[in-house]
């Protein structure tokens, strides 16, 4: 599954800023990991977990390492930061994605929430809302929840069980 959403991510198109180098406002590279960040720290407590999950997705999703790894990470916090809303991300994955790859971003979104094993209703309220910007509908986003949830439940059993 997590191979499926990293295929997903690799055929995002970029985005440049005005220089030609770095992640551009309308690189839906930023936009993505922006929107991460919002979702694991929207219940104000950020796990190790979810930042590493976040870091490790994107270097494989778009074979980011070293120095051109961080710059994204870094860029993404600050423009979330200092975001008034989430349109601004919402906006460009909405342009970029068409329906089935808002909806498998949900669901890797989804993933991000659950990396600390749990999802707070702060977090849960974050991810209905970039959902509802994105047009994915709310019967699609809490199919989608609960299909990662009992799929980390079913690893963690079997985690358990070694």
């Amino acid at each position: 599954m997590f191979d499926r959403l990293l295929t997903f991510l690799k055929g995002l198109p970029f985005g440049e800023d005005r220089s030609g180098k770095g992640f551009g406002k309308d690189d839906p590279r930023l936009a993505v990991a922006a929107l991460m960040f919002h979702v694991i720290d929207a219940d104000g407590d950020r796990h190790d977990e979810e930042r590493k999950r976040i870091a490790e997705t994107l270097s494989e999703a778009y074979q980011l390492k070293g120095g051109e790894l961080d710059e994204l990470l870094e860029a993404a916090e600050a423009a979330d930061q200092e975001a008034i809303d989430l349109y601004s991300f919402t906006s460009v994955i909405k342009r970029h994605l068409n329906e089935q790859e808002r909806i498998r971003f949900i669901e890797l979104m989804w993933e991000i929430a659950y990396a600390d094993g749990e999802v707070d209703e702060i977090e849960d309220n974050v991810m209905w809302r970039v959902a509802e910007l994105i047009g994915v509908s709310s019967r699609e986003r809490l199919t989608l929840k609960h299909a990662v949830a009992a799929r980390i439940a079913a690893t963690k059993t079997k985690t358990k069980a070694k």
